[in-house]
């Protein structure tokens, strides 16, 4: 099913006729291809159900394939909504950049100053974490404080009390390590100088404006709409329904639960790409804060995992070969999320899925639309050489942990390096136990094969690292978790 959508000059949403339309570089969005190729690589790589939007020239077009639950046999359609995982912290971001429009606050803000309830278990450490720490991921905050602090409208105050006794990944300002934690830390903050809870301040200062009518982050609010469920399998095969729908709490709503149709998201974006403007021209972000959340902040290690180059304010920003652009990976159990924007084409992808080999399909599609409409090469599959180099395993060899998870780094039977990734404490019902053969790129970075084709293409990278203050670690899925022997 597909539909083509355009802001008019009375100031909403007409669909478009069946003809293809040009971008401004010139190349044709294709619909009857592109709707074949996303029906043919969905059921290639046993993905049950997938929604596509593409804006180009300033228009939306929604391409849908596939069920939102295999139980049910229900129809993905344009109007259904998906668990958007991690693409939460990009609009938790924008929320923040707003505040920062209005003067309540600044990058440089410290968070205590704002929050006094905020802390960590090292004083120096808390009074350091700043704003702009939290959003590009450089506080030292894990990703894996899973806390369930209840239902209620102060479930994010309960949660940042929880989190006071939660050591830090590495000390603030050393190294990025990607947390969703300090997200929820600024969506409480967002609701000390709001006066609102995160949830309604996204209405308030962004779903409205910017006329997002199915972007929503509470389940029952998603009960209004065509909902997709999640889907569990093993690789190369349909996945079934999941045992549950979703399994985070409300107080990981600033990190993780945005629940969103496709094109939702990209007339989310398109707020990004018009340097802070709605369809009708209200300023909701100045075009100073656009720029600064597509800006440099922090190189990564970890350049696969998500294909990033580095991290700005809240974006990942990607460099193919030259040609810049930003977005967000998301994955909530058993579905996931892509998000790609390229300035310079006006071109913005999203891509919703509910299981299967989710990143495979998004690697196959993308690569084909990134190269058509903004003439983009992405680069090669993650994996190991032909020939591995030989390395030095000794140094490497040991326990690794941070909150909710330890990495165990041991030789296998075959004399090479193992890994098993472990969640733990609150993290512990998450997933069973990982267990990974890992083959050398080169002395430092290595393929793990055996996590499942929603990780990686083929291979996840684990990339081993060092802090600025001499402390090993390693980079699993971009969080830095330090060795303790």
């Amino acid at each position: 099913m597909t539909t083509e959508l355009s802001w008019n000059a009375e100031g909403s949403w007409t669909a478009q006729g069946d003809w293809g339309l040009r971008d401004s570089a010139g190349r044709r969005f294709e619909r009857e291809h592109w709707q074949a190729r996303l029906d043919e690589l969905r059921a290639a790589h046993h993905v049950p159900g997938a929604a596509l939007a593409v804006l180009t020239d300033g228009r939306v077009h929604e391409l849908t394939s596939g069920v939102l639950h295999r139980g049910t046999g229900v129809e993905v359609t344009t109007d259904s909504v998906f668990l958007s995982g991690s693409i939460a912290k990009v609009y938790t971001a924008t929320l923040v950049m707003r505040l920062i429009d209005e003067g309540r606050l600044g990058l440089d803000t410290r968070v205590a100053d704002v929050l006094p309830e905020f802390a960590t278990p090292d004083p120096r450490s808390t009074a350091e974490i700043t704003v702009r720490h939290l959003l590009s991921h450089t506080g030292g905050v894990t990703n894996d404080f899973n806390h369930d602090s209840g239902r209620g409208d102060d479930c994010l105050a309960l949660y940042v009390q929880a989190a006071r006794d939660v050591p830090l990944d590495c000390p603030p300002g050393t190294a990025i390590s990607y947390g969703g934690l300090g997200y929820v830390v600024l969506g409480r903050l967002i609701e000390v100088l709001t006066g609102r809870t995160w949830d309604q301040a996204l209405k308030d200062l962004l779903f409205t404006p910017l006329g997002l009518e199915r972007s929503m982050t509470l389940p029952e609010e998603a009960l209004r709409f065509r909902t997709a469920m999640s889907h569990l399998g093993e690789p190369g095969a349909d996945p079934d329904p999941a045992p549950v729908w979703d399994l985070m709490p409300r107080s990981a709503g600033p990190a993780g639960r945005v629940i969103v149709s496709a094109g939702d998201m990209a007339r989310f974006a398109k707020l990004h790409l018009d340097g802070g403007l709605a369809p009708d021209g209200t300023r909701v972000l100045s075009a100073e804060a656009v720029a600064a959340m597509q800006r440099r902040e922090v190189d990564v290690p970890d350049k696969w995992t998500v294909s990033a180059d580095g991290w700005g304010l809240g974006w990942t920003l990607y460099d193919w070969a030259g040609i810049p652009g930003y977005g967000h990976d998301g994955a909530a159990i058993g579905q996931y999320a892509y998000l790609r924007v390229v300035p310079h084409a006006g071109l913005v992808l999203v891509l919703m899925t509910n299981g299967g080999s989710a990143r495979l399909l998004y690697a196959d599609l993308f690569r084909e639309l990134l190269a058509e409409l903004a003439g983009v090469t992405m680069p090669a599959p993650f994996g190991p050489p032909a020939q591995p180099p030989a390395v030095d395993l000794a140094p490497l060899l040991g326990t690794y942990r941070r909150e909710g998870v330890v990495i165990t780094v041991s030789r296998g039977v075959d004399g090479g390096a193992h890994m098993r990734y472990e969640f733990i404490d609150g993290m512990k019902d998450m997933s069973p136990p990982l267990d990974m053969d890992l083959t050398p790129v080169t002395p430092t970075v290595f393929a793990a094969s055996g996590a499942g084709p929603s990780f990686s293409e083929d291979y996840m990278p684990v990339v081993f690292s060092t802090l600025s203050d001499g402390t090993a670690c390693v980079y699993v899925g971009m969080r830095a978790t330090p060795k303790i022997t």
